[in-house]
């Protein structure tokens, strides 16, 4: 990965940390240049934030990484944060385990 996608990555990181701080969680961004040796961002209990700032977004990928640092990190349900240029953000996860988030809120 180079330089300037490096630098998108680790601005969608702290713009998402940033949105989601602002709504009252409390998420923070890992640290810079981690390269995977900890979570893009932490604090919002039982999910996994895999955070992609591009494009154009492979999501079979994406939900695929998602899910191997879900495991490795142990933090939660894997789901993908992701957006595109002067586009909302957009949340992608499995619908099991999206149903078990949204049922637990429910009840």
């Amino acid at each position: 990965m180079g330089k300037p996608s490096q630098r998108k990555g680790r601005a969608g990181e702290l713009e998402l940390a940033k949105e989601l701080q602002r709504l009252g969680y409390n998420v923070h961004a890992g640290k810079p240049r981690s390269y995977g040796s900890e979570p893009d961002l932490t604090g919002l209990p039982g999910v996994h934030i895999e955070c992609k700032r591009v494009e154009r977004l492979n999501v079979p990928e994406a939900m695929a990484q998602a899910a191997r640092d879900s495991e490795r990190f142990r933090d939660g349900v894997p789901a993908v944060f992701h957006r595109r240029s002067r586009e909302p953000w957009l949340v992608t996860m499995k619908l099991s385990d999206w149903l078990d988030l949204y049922d637990g809120h429910r009840r």
